[in-house]
């Protein structure tokens, strides 16, 4: 149980740009927990929601993880003194209490992970958002249909691999995807930097081919024998989108990205189905972003996320599924805004970057 009834969290300034402030500790509604924070994880969403999109008071940050300290009516997973990573949207308009940049955070049941024995504080924070993403884009928007549980002996009997690219297989989304779908009995193949062959491949994938390369997509459609039919790009911009649709077969296919395609691209083959995702409808309420990144309810998303997270927690447990290399950095809540300004210019590549606001 929890005595204080304050807590230090970085919330949205009214100038812009996070402001460390004293706010009251949430309640857990119903299921939800809340959690004392060990450890935080930092993503470019971060960087994106509080320059575009800022919630003056409400709390930032989306991965954490730490320990359950309460919950609410109707929470049945989880239990006051478990360790847990979880998955928030945080400078959220519709609820400023969601948000992981404090000392106390909640969890949603349904969106939460028991943290692996052999898993630290650190590792665990790094899992939630790459899991939430990979998963959406891979198994619920994208048109792949694999069913749930993923299970490799249902493509056993397949006499050809069946290949998925993935557009910047050295990002955090990057890696989580390449294990699921490796895991799902599909072929992952990746585009990265040639330093970075060696971290994809460990990860899963069957080949890497340089993004920088003109030929790449080519040589992508070359190696699947002209039978790419879905991709998932974790970078996307024009230039990329146009490689990725370079290798789709000539049969067309899917192509599923983080950000807004661009339309000239996306138009200049009609026989393939472009889309992209905002991670936070898993949480199944409608996102309140300005513009075209507002998404209405979507019930289904959570249903998913709830089936999703139950499996990545089982998946986790038997060593199915790793955590991207880490760069852990010192200095708790107050520099957390100094390291996303890292990630906004682009200082961060490679890993994910780790704040531990509890000593270990």
């Amino acid at each position: 149980m929890v005595s204080a009834t304050v807590m230090k969290a970085l919330v949205g300034a009214e100038s812009g740009g996070y402001l460390l402030d004293d706010i009251e500790i949430p309640v857990p509604g119903p299921g939800m927990m809340l959690c004392q924070v060990h450890a935080v994880a930092l993503s470019p969403y971060d960087a994106k929601i509080v320059d575009y999109s800022n919630t003056p008071g409400a709390v930032g940050g989306c991965d954490f993880a730490g320990i359950v300290v309460g919950v609410g009516e109707g929470v049945t997973r989880f239990r006051e003194g478990d360790r847990v990573l979880a998955v928030t949207f945080g400078l959220n308009s519709s609820d400023k209490t969601a948000g992981a940049f404090a000392e106390y955070a909640l969890a949603i049941e349904d969106l939460s992970c028991h943290i692996p024995e052999n898993f630290t504080f650190e590792q665990g924070c790094s899992m939630g958002l790459g899991i939430a993403t990979a998963g959406l884009a891979l198994f619920q928007t994208s048109g792949l249909h694999l069913e749930i549980p993923l299970s490799k002996s249902a493509y056993a009997d397949e006499e050809k691999p069946s290949f998925v690219l993935v557009s910047g297989g050295s990002t955090g989304t990057g890696t989580m995807a390449t294990q699921l779908l490796k895991i799902a009995g599909y072929t992952p193949i990746v585009t990265c930097s040639p330093a970075n062959n060696s971290l994809c491949e460990s990860y899963g994938a069957a080949a890497c081919f340089d993004y920088r390369s003109s030929t790449c997509g080519a040589d992508i459609r070359e190696y699947t024998d002209n039978s790419i039919v879905s991709v998932f790009d974790c970078v996307t911009d024009a230039p990329t989108m146009r490689m990725c649709y370079e290798a789709i077969g000539s049969s067309g296919g899917t192509y599923i990205a983080l950000e807004a395609v661009t339309q000239v691209v996306k138009y200049t083959r009609r026989d393939v189905r472009a889309d992209w995702l905002m991670t936070p409808t898993i949480t199944g309420t409608a996102v309140t972003i300005p513009g075209l990144y507002g998404r209405p309810s979507t019930p289904e998303h959570r249903l998913f996320g709830a089936q999703f997270f139950l499996l990545a927690e089982r998946l986790m447990k038997e060593g199915g599924l790793k955590n991207h290399p880490l760069d852990i950095r010192e200095g708790g809540l107050a520099k957390i805004p100094a390291y996303v300004n890292d990630l906004r210019v682009g200082n961060v590549r490679g890993k994910r970057m780790i704040v531990p606001l509890i000593a270990a």
